[in-house]
C-alpha cells in the first residue's frame, strides 16, 4: 500500500558541522532514480577527492522501495546507516546525501561517529526546502460579489489557500481542496451561498503549496 504522507527535499541544501577538529559536510540532493542517487555521490567523491571519508545514504520510492548507504572506509554501521536512520526517521524520500569528513587527528570512537554524521544530514536538511506532499483537486470557485467574503472566509476557516483570484463581471477564487476535504468545501459553500456559487473541479494531483504557489507533483 502507498505511502500516503512523505517529506520530499524541493532544493537541495549543504550543512557543516564540526566534531574534535574533525569537518563533517553534508551535501543533500533530490533525486528519483537510483542512477541519479549514484551520480551525485560520485561527483562529490571527485569533488572531495581530497577528503579521508564520502559516506552516503538514499532512499528512492514512495515506500521506501530502494535504500542503500555506504560507510566509506568509517568503521562498519558508524555513517551510512545512522545517515539513513535519519532520513527514514524524518519520513523523507527521494532523496541522497553526502557526508564528507575531513579528519582532525582525533578519533571519535564509534557513538561520536554515530552522532556526528547523523548531526551532519539534520544540519543538511535546515538547509533544504522540504515540502509534504499530499492528494488534492485544483479548483475554481464562480461566484457574485455577495457570496465574495463567504467564500474567503470558508476557504481561511479550512486553512486552504487562495491561490488567485480574478474580478470580472463574477468572482473566480482559485484554489486546491485536499481529497479528504472536498464534500466538505463543497457543502459549506452551497450553504454560505444558497447554492449560487459553482466549483469546477479539476483532476487530482499530488501537490504542495510553497510562498502561496502550486506545485504538482
Amino acid at each position: 500500500m502507498e505511502n500516503k504522507s512523505y517529506k520530499i527535499i524541493y532544493e537541495g541544501g549543504v550543512g557543516e558541522i564540526e566534531e574534535k577538529k574533525s569537518r563533517f559536510i553534508a551535501h543533500i540532493c533530490p533525486v528519483k532514480t537510483e542512477q541519479e542517487a549514484t551520480d551525485f555521490i560520485a561527483a562529490k567523491k571527485k569533488e572531495f577527492w581530497d577528503a579521508r571519508h564520502n559516506c552516503s545514504a538514499f532512499v528512492i520510492g514512495p515506500n521506501n522501495e530502494i535504500t542503500r548507504c555506504n560507510d566509506d572506509g568509517e568503521p562498519a554501521q558508524t555513517a551510512g546507516r545512522p545517515m539513513l536512520d535519519v532520513l527514514l526517521r524524518e519520513n523523507i524520500h527521494n532523496c541522497v546525501v553526502v557526508v564528507t569528513r575531513y579528519f582532525g587527528g582525533v578519533l571519535l570512537g564509534t557513538g561520536g561517529l554515530v552522532r556526528a554524521y547523523q548531526g551532519a544530514v539534520q544540519e543538511g536538511l535546515k538547509a533544504c526546502q522540504i515540502l509534504e506532499p499530499q492528494d488534492g483537486k485544483p479548483c475554481t470557485i464562480s461566484t457574485d460579489y455577495n457570496g465574495y467574503g463567504k467564500i474567503e472566509y470558508v476557504l481561511r476557516e479550512g486553512d486552504l489557500p487562495i491561490l488567485n483570484t480574478d474580478f470580472g463581471a463574477d468572482v473566480k477564487i482559485f484554489s486546491v481542496v485536499p481529497t479528504e476535504k472536498i464534500e466538505e468545501i463543497e457543502k459549506k459553500i452551497a450553504d454560505k451561498t444558497a447554492g449560487a456559487a459553482k466549483i469546477e473541479w479539476e483532476n487530482a494531483v499530488k501537490y504542495a503549496i510553497l510562498e502561496g504557489s502550486l506545485i504538482k507533483f
